[in-house]
């Protein structure tokens, strides 16, 4: 009886070893199978991140080259505003320069003829006329022009002020006499003609 009863456990546990053999190998080949399947899933594209590096190093370098750029219109610009300031003080500070050295023959006729103790009439009036050429080459050299109208040309406000109004044969609104001549400095008007107008008949 007893040896019955141990060649059954000897039998169960026979058939227990073979079993667990079986659940082992099926839980390696399990964790083989997973295993095999994480090796399966394919890497990160690597092509495609290099491509997006190399886009981002272009972008960066493009930037960095428009920076560089501006930078340098930028400080050419401030060089010609700087240097247009500089003419402007300098012509502001020299503008009658050249005026001025053509006046000065002029002052040294005048400071001349003052030195001359005795003179006679015909003499001052030659040194006058000398004196009124060099000035008159004087205003001609700087643009200093001659507001002069003639009698019976029509009246012009931008050019002639007119102080009177005259009876007159002539055209109304037309210049009868000058008065004082005016002067322009190249196309601006410095001080207009005074003259008298004819009167509507």
């Amino acid at each position: 009886m007893q040896d019955q009863e141990n060649q059954e456990v000897s039998q169960q546990q026979g058939n227990a070893a073979p079993q667990a053999d079986a659940a082992t190998a099926a839980a390696a080949t399990e964790a083989a199978q997973a295993s095999a399947g994480q090796a399966g899933v394919p890497p990160a594209d690597t092509s495609a991140q290099a491509d997006l590096e190399a886009q981002l190093s272009a972008t960066e370098a493009k930037l960095a080259e428009m920076h560089d750029a501006f930078m340098r219109a930028k400080a050419d610009a401030e060089n010609i505003r700087r240097r247009a300031q500089e003419d402007v003080t300098k012509a502001h500070k020299f503008a009658i320069e050249s005026f001025a050295e053509a006046m000065v023959p002029v002052r040294d006729s005048l400071e001349m003829a003052l030195k001359v103790e005795t003179q006679t009439v015909e003499a001052i009036r030659e040194g006058v006329e000398m004196t009124l050429k060099q000035l008159t080459a004087a205003f001609e050299k700087n643009r200093l022009l001659e507001v002069m109208p003639q009698a019976g040309e029509k009246l012009d406000p931008n050019k002639h002020q007119a102080v009177a109004v005259v009876p007159s044969e002539q055209e109304a609104n037309t210049v009868v006499t000058v008065l004082q001549k005016g002067y322009m400095i190249a196309d601006r008007l410095l001080r207009p003609a005074i003259v008298t107008a004819a009167a509507p008949k």
